[in-house]
């Protein structure tokens, strides 16, 4: 597991003063603040962060050292990480997306089915992206607990349940 969780991503600039256009991954997404600073995805970078508004799909915010339209604009698509410990701890059935990548993916009879790629939500719920050698493509299960009874996070794998036909 990784020490970094990213927690929100710079959509560009906003306005011309040097605010960007935040978009917060966090379960409650004006808790990304609280992180602050935040850094790139090494970790060298920091970035102390201010939310300044919210606005369509996002916040207004402003980072430091970026002080004009140029500097937020070059930053653009920046993904933005907070350290594990600066998270909450989460209950035994939530993980953090990044935890669930590259995890093995089994099926209930001990069949190898491939590895997560990533994880998806287009708006319904979420989507694990799963890729492997015996896939005729990508395959998308989704993840709950009817599809996906266990996560062991532990052992690096994932057992699932795929509706009939899906794979």
């Amino acid at each position: 597991m990784t020490d970094l969780i990213c927690v929100g991503s710079i959509a560009g600039s906003y306005g011309v003063r040097g605010e960007v256009r935040l978009k917060s991954f966090c379960a409650i997404p004006e808790d990304i603040e609280t992180y602050s600073p935040l850094t790139d995805e090494d970790g060298k970078e920091r970035y102390p962060l201010v939310l300044t508004r919210p606005i369509k799909n996002g916040f207004a915010a402003r980072l430091g050292g970026i002080e004009t339209k140029e500097q937020a604009d070059a930053i653009n698509g920046l993904r933005l990480f907070a350290r594990r410990d600066q998270l909450p701890s989460l209950p035994d059935d939530e993980f953090y997306h990044t935890d669930l990548i590259e995890l093995e993916v089994y099926d209930t009879g001990g069949t190898l089915l491939g590895r997560v790629k990533s994880v998806q939500n287009h708006g319904a719920a979420d989507l694990l992206e799963l890729h492997g050698p015996g896939l005729k493509g990508t395959v998308f299960l989704p993840f709950t607990l009817e599809v996906v009874p266990t996560v062991d996070l532990d052992k690096g794998r994932i057992i699932v349940d795929p509706p009939e036909g899906l794979i």
